[in-house]
C-alpha cells in the first residue's frame, strides 16, 4: 500500500528545484501520489509556511508531509521524521513541522534522518529536499522503510518548537497579531470570533480596529460584498480566524500592515 505525499516549500516555480524533488521521489516510489501544497512562501520565512501547513493539514489525505523550508541547510539543525496519528512528517528540525504536528494530535515517534543508506550522496549540503528529506519521504510512503530505518530516535524535547503567541483580552478589547498576509492582500489575525464574542461583538456588529496610534471603525460582515467597493472589512476567513479585507482593493496597502504586527480589536468608541 502506498501513501500520498503532501508537499509544501519555497522553492517557487522559477528554478528546478520542485521537478526534481518531484523526480527522485517518482524514481524511490513511481507509485506514490504526490500534491502540491505550496511553494510560493517567501524564502527561509518557516512561520510563514507552517501556519499555511497548520491551515491545510486538516484537508490532506492522510500519509507523509514532506515540508522544506530550511534556511539552516547544510549546518548541524537536525533532519527529522515523525510518526502522527494523521501519518508521518518529514523536514529539517526547525519549528517548521511542530504546529501541524500537534494540530493533528502529536508525534508517537521522532527520528533524526542519519542513515546514508537512505540519501542521495552528494557533494553539496544545500539541497536537503532532493537529496535527504524526498528519498526519506517516498521510503516511508511506499512502505519500503519504518521510521526507525531512516536514523536513531529523539525526544520530543530535543525538537525546536514554534512558538506562536496568543492573544490577550482585558475584557472589553482583544489583542492579537497578523499572521498571514494572502496573494489578494487579506490580512488574516491570530484572533478567533470566539474572542470576540467574549467581549461581546458578533457578526453585524462595528469593530473597533486600532493599530498603533491609528484607529478604524470597520463592519463585522460574512462576505466581501456585504459592504461597498474600496470599504474595509473584517470576516471569518477559511482558516476560522478574524480576517481584515478590502472589497475589491488590498488591505495589506489600505492599513499598510504586514505580518508580525499587533492589533487590537474592540467595540466600537
Amino acid at each position: 500500500m502506498t501513501r500520498p505525499i503532501s508537499f509544501l516549500s519555497d522553492f517557487g516555480h522559477q528554478d528546478e528545484f520542485v521537478g526534481v524533488v518531484h523526480g527522485v521521489i517518482a524514481r524511490v516510489a513511481p507509485d506514490v501520489r504526490v500534491i502540491d501544497v505550496g511553494h510560493g512562501f517567501e524564502p527561509g520565512n518557516v512561520r510563514a509556511a507552517a501556519l499555511a501547513l497548520v491551515r491545510a493539514i486538516q484537508y490532506l489525505p492522510e500519509g507523509v508531509c514532506l515540508a522544506v523550508v530550511d534556511p539552516g541547510v547544510g549546518t548541524g539543525r537536525r533532519a527529522i521524521a515523525a510518526e502522527t496519528p494523521w501519518g508521518y512528517f518529514v523536514g529539517p528540525d526547525n519549528g517548521l513541522l511542530s504546529p501541524a504536528v500537534s494540530m493533528v494530535g502529536g508525534a508517537s515517534t521522532i527520528v533524526s534522518i542519519e542513515n546514508p543508506e537512505v540519501m542521495i550522496p552528494s557533494p553539496g549540503a544545500t539541497f536537503h529536499g532532493r537529496d535527504v528529506f524526498a528519498p526519506a519521504a517516498a521510503l516511508l510512503a511506499s512502505d519500503q522503510a519504518s521510521l526507525t530505518d531512516l536514523g536513531p530516535k529523539v525526544s520530543d524535547e530535543e525538537v525546536i518548537p514554534l512558538l506562536l503567541p496568543l492573544t490577550e483580552s482585558d475584557g472589553s478589547s482583544v489583542t492579537g497579531e497578523t499572521w498571514w498576509i494572502d496573494r489578494y492582500g487579506n490580512i488574516e489575525t491570530n484572533v478567533s470570533p470566539d474572542d470576540l464574542a467574549g467581549i461581546g461583538l458578533a457578526p453585524g456588529d462595528v469593530v473597533t480596529l486600532r493599530i498603533g496610534a491609528g484607529i478604524h471603525n470597520i463592519k463585522w460582515v460574512q462576505a466581501y460584498g456585504d459592504v461597498e467597493e474600496g470599504e474595509p472589512l473584517l470576516h471569518v476567513d477559511s482558516a476560522g480566524l478574524m480576517a481584515i479585507a478590502v472589497r475589491d482593493g488590498r488591505a495589506d496597502e489600505h492599513f499598510d500592515l504586514v505580518a508580525g504586527v499587533s492589533v487590537t480589536l474592540a467595540g466600537r468608541t
